[in-house]
């Protein structure tokens, strides 16, 4: 029960993110990447990855892993990094180093807690880590873009990675009976779609502004 209370807990934040996000992008009428966003994601990420350690979920600890120093990037480009305390910034920065390092050290034991789950049959397990690994590459892909662009945005591409992700993951989560998941992805689907209608009302109104001015 304490396991789904953290998991309920990393999705409650993983959710208010979002709605934040959806909220701000509304008042701005186009879609912003505001620091609260990344505050909620590194927390709630941290959080997430601990309730998928206790689940013995691979596909979960898989999208979780890479996230960390992403958030960090984006933290650190809107400013937030440099006021954390040192004890913070530690904890963030060497919580899945020290988990790489505890794997390593488990051997075969990681390999039969994780990929012989007899919960989770590999097919399952395969299909879930795709759509772990598509659901994470929206930040790879959005951390490439913000480099470019040199600042912290949450581009069109971003949100339509994350609909396709979501939509694997919630069917992964339905099969594993798996109400965290199934929840914490139904209602990120809205405020996907949500968004990539405000990406495309911004682009139409920044094509008619272009016509007016020609």
């Amino acid at each position: 029960m304490m396991i789904f209370a953290l998991g309920l807990i990393s999705q409650v934040l993983f959710f208010l993110r979002t709605v934040s996000q959806w909220i701000l992008s509304e008042r701005a009428q186009k879609v912003i990447s505001p620091s609260v966003y990344w505050v909620l994601s590194i927390v709630a990420s941290y959080l997430f990855f601990i309730y998928g350690w206790l689940r013995n979920d691979f596909a979960i600890l898989l999208g979780q892993s890479i996230t960390y120093y992403i958030y960090i990037w984006n933290l650190n480009k809107n400013g937030l990094w440099a006021k954390l305390p040192i004890a913070v910034k530690l904890l963030l920065l060497f919580t899945p180093i020290f988990a790489a390092i505890v794997l390593l050290k488990e051997d075969n034991t990681f390999i039969d807690k994780f990929f012989s789950n007899q919960a989770i049959p590999l097919w399952l397990l395969v299909f879930g880590s795709i759509g772990q690994v598509i659901f994470t590459f929206r930040f790879v892909y959005q951390l490439i873009y913000s480099i470019r662009k040199n600042e912290s945005v949450l581009p069109l591409g971003f949100w339509l990675i994350s609909l396709t992700g979501s939509v694997i993951i919630l069917v992964y989560g339905m099969i594993r009976l798996d109400p965290i998941l199934v929840l914490g992805q139904s209602l990120g689907l809205i405020a996907y779609v949500r968004n990539v209608m405000l990406h495309h009302w911004e682009q139409k109104g920044a094509l008619k502004k272009q016509k007016t001015l020609q």
